[in-house]
C-alpha cells in the first residue's frame, strides 16, 4: 500500500508522543462494529481481556479510564462512512484531555470528512516519483556500495516499473 498503516505506527511508537497516557492501537478494517472496537480499545487500554458484555459498559469503563487524561488512538484501515456509527463510537473520548489525539487511517478521504476532519487535518501520502522511488532504493540495497552505471540503469528501469511510486514495494 502507501504505507498509511506504517506512518501512523511510527508516530504512535514515536518518543514524542510518550506523554500520551494511555495509548490504544486498533485496526478496524471494513467491519465497523462499534461494540467490537470499543471493546477493543478497552482491552488495549487495560492490558488484559474484558469481560463487559454491552457497549454501555464498555463505554462506561471506557470514560472512567479516559477522563482528564491525554490519549493517544490509532484507528486503522477505517472504511465506514456512518456519521451515526462513528458519533456512537466517539462519545467516551469526549472526556479526555482537549490535547488527546484520534488518528486514522483511510484509503478514502469521505472517512475523514464522517469523522469530522478539515481538510487542514488530514495527511494524503502521495506516490513517490521516479526518482526518488530509486533513491530509496539504491540506499536500502546498496548502502555504500558504487553499482556500475549500466547496471544501474536496468535495474532502475526495472525497479521503478514495479514500484509504480509505493514506497513499500521497494
Amino acid at each position: 500500500g502507501m504505507g498509511k498503516t506504517t506512518l501512523a505506527r511510527e508516530v504512535f511508537n514515536a518518543t514524542a508522543v510518550r506523554d500520551f497516557n494511555p495509548r490504544a492501537w486498533v485496526c478496524v478494517s471494513d467491519d465497523f462494529d462499534v461494540m467490537k472496537i470499543s471493546m477493543a480499545i478497552l482491552e488495549s487500554i487495560i492490558g488484559c481481556a474484558s469481560d463487559l458484555k454491552n457497549l454501555d459498559a464498555v463505554q462506561n469503563q471506557l470514560k472512567e479510564k479516559l477522563a482528564g487524561k491525554k490519549f493517544l488512538l490509532v484507528l486503522d484501515d477505517v472504511w465506514s462512512e456512518d456519521y451515526s456509527k462513528w458519533e456512537l463510537l466517539r462519545s467516551p473520548f469526549m472526556v479526555g484531555d482537549p490535547e488527546s489525539k484520534i488518528i486514522v487511517t483511510t484509503r478514502h478521504e469521505c472517512v475523514a470528512l464522517t469523522m469530522g476532519c478539515s481538510t487542514g487535518c488530514t495527511h494524503k501520502l502521495k506516490l513517490l516519483s521516479d526518482d526518488e522511488c530509486w533513491s530509496l532504493f539504491e540506499k536500502h540495497a546498496f548502502g555504500n556500495g558504487v553499482v556500475s552505471a549500466d547496471a544501474s540503469e536496468s535495474i532502475r528501469a526495472i525497479v521503478i516499473g514495479k514500484c509504480k511510486g509505493l514506497p513499500l514495494a521497494l
